[in-house]
């Protein structure tokens, strides 16, 4: 019988299929020495010149949360494909283990370890897809806000991505990332809720069309909600605005309505018309915001043409970052039994043992970061911080506007070249260190000679 997916995001079983054959194989075997594992990407990606490292929170909350339930272990047993044993071993599994990471709003580059792992290994082995999930998902989301705010120019950015996002959980946390990244707030009234978000809203075209025409709708409306943006293209743009005009005619002194809202057509032509006639009119204090179809890209031309426009409303392009969506993350084993591991393969090679990523700074300019061992003690700072230890949170899980914070000073202090839509080169400077190298390389060597 099909059971309802409400909640499946807070599930232990939210794992691949191979991640418990694995960790079966591990049990059986007395495989089941300490191991660390570490998320980290590839590569940014094209038109990408950083990335704000997020879902440390949604990671966290999930891992410290493990439990299966009942009705789990009854369903895995099912399958026929697990031995008593095993889910005996399930039943009892929690994390006893310790997190390193990166704190949600640093900006992290390729190759750069955003969180460490480390646990017994049939353990670690089954948290490596929702570890992956979390911290992709947040920090695609949250680069992508980023980008987008910072196009606008000090311009309001609103989220209104929930009705296009790939599902209830990703709409949630997509206003999260989005408000931690810089915008005002969301249309999401379960991410409001949640998160202590502020909430914003208008009106639909919906509205307007169910009344006999566009300036009774926008009157009675307007009756309920004084201050509020009335929605001005559901039949002419222009037209609309002249509406708006009216209604504060009518209104006199009474008339607070805050912005009039373009959802359609060419917005920054449209914009500029509607600019013009509303100061005219004396509604000088009227705001325009603008929404539909709106990225970056198109956010900056507009601020580059010197649109009036006070405000951007962004949907589908924030929450599924359409021109990047998917950034190549992994969670791979660098230690076990407290000896370095490494993958080889080609164009997927990792680095081995438990790493640390030096940042040097110049006054409140970063310069530039270096990956390697923890145990290295390099100058600069270092990103990876504890916060969990065997099993406990060391670290409190700290209010959004800290986080938000972060992530305003970390893209302040990039290059300004790596901010624009279309970052300029050089990238940002990243190096292994040779300690690093030397250790790949022995590794390597060692491989090719037992093959």
């Amino acid at each position: 019988m099909q059971q309802p997916a409400s909640g499946a995001q807070d599930s232990a079983l939210f794992t691949d299929l191979y991640e418990l054959t694995m960790a079966q194989a591990y049990v059986a075997d007395g495989v089941t020495g300490t191991a660390d594992f570490e998320v980290f990407f590839r590569r940014l990606g094209p038109r990408r010149g950083y990335v704000l490292a997020g879902g440390l929170e949604t990671a966290l909350d999930w891992l410290l949360g493990f439990r299966l339930s009942t009705d789990e272990l009854e369903y895995l047993g099912s399958l026929e494909r697990f031995t008593d044993r095993f889910l005996e071993w399930l039943a009892d599994a929690r994390f006893t283990g310790d997190v390193d990471a990166v704190p949600e709003g640093t900006a992290v580059f390729e190759n750069e370890p955003l969180l460490r792992i480390r646990a017994p290994l049939p353990f670690a082995q089954l948290l490596e897809t929702r570890m992956i999930n979390a911290l992709h998902y947040e920090s695609l989301v949250m680069t992508k806000a980023a980008r987008i705010v910072d196009a606008a120019g000090g311009r309001t950015v609103v989220d209104f991505g929930a009705r296009r996002a790939h599902g209830v959980d990703a709409a949630t946390h997509a206003a999260r990332a989005s408000w931690i990244a810089g915008c005002a707030g969301t249309s999401n009234m379960v991410a409001g809720q949640r998160f202590g978000l502020p909430v914003v809203g208008t009106m639909a075209h919906s509205y307007v069309e169910a009344f006999r025409d566009e300036l009774t709708a926008f009157r009675t409306f307007v009756s309920h909600y004084p201050r509020t943006t009335l929605l001005v293209d559901t039949y002419d743009t222009l037209a609309g605005v002249r509406n708006v005009i009216r209604l504060a005619g009518e209104l006199g002194e009474a008339f607070t309505v805050q912005a009039i809202r373009i959802d359609s057509g060419d917005v920054g032509t449209l914009a500029a018309h509607a600019r013009t006639m509303l100061d005219a009119a004396g509604l000088e204090a009227v705001q325009i915001m603008v929404s539909g179809g709106l990225d970056e890209s198109r956010i900056a031309t507009l601020v580059d043409d010197g649109a009036p426009i006070d405000g951007f409303g962004v949907g589908t392009d924030l929450v599924v970052s359409r021109d990047l969506p998917s950034l190549d993350f992994a969670y791979k084993l660098v230690t076990y039994d407290g000896e370095p591991r490494l993958k080889g393969s080609t164009g997927k090679a990792t680095l081995p043992g438990a790493k640390q990523v030096f940042r040097r700074w110049d006054g409140d300019r970063m310069t530039g970061d270096t990956i390697g061992g923890a145990r290295e003690g390099r100058d600069g700072e270092s990103l990876l911080q504890p916060v969990v230890r065997q099993g406990r949170r060391v670290v409190a899980c700290e209010p959004l506007d800290t986080t938000r914070e972060r992530a305003r000073a970390q893209r302040s202090a990039l290059p300004d070249r790596l901010r624009l839509p279309a970052p300029g080169e050089p990238g940002y400077p990243v190096t292994v260190s040779h300690e690093l190298e030397a250790e790949a390389e022995r590794l390597l060597a060692r491989h090719r000679q037992v093959q």
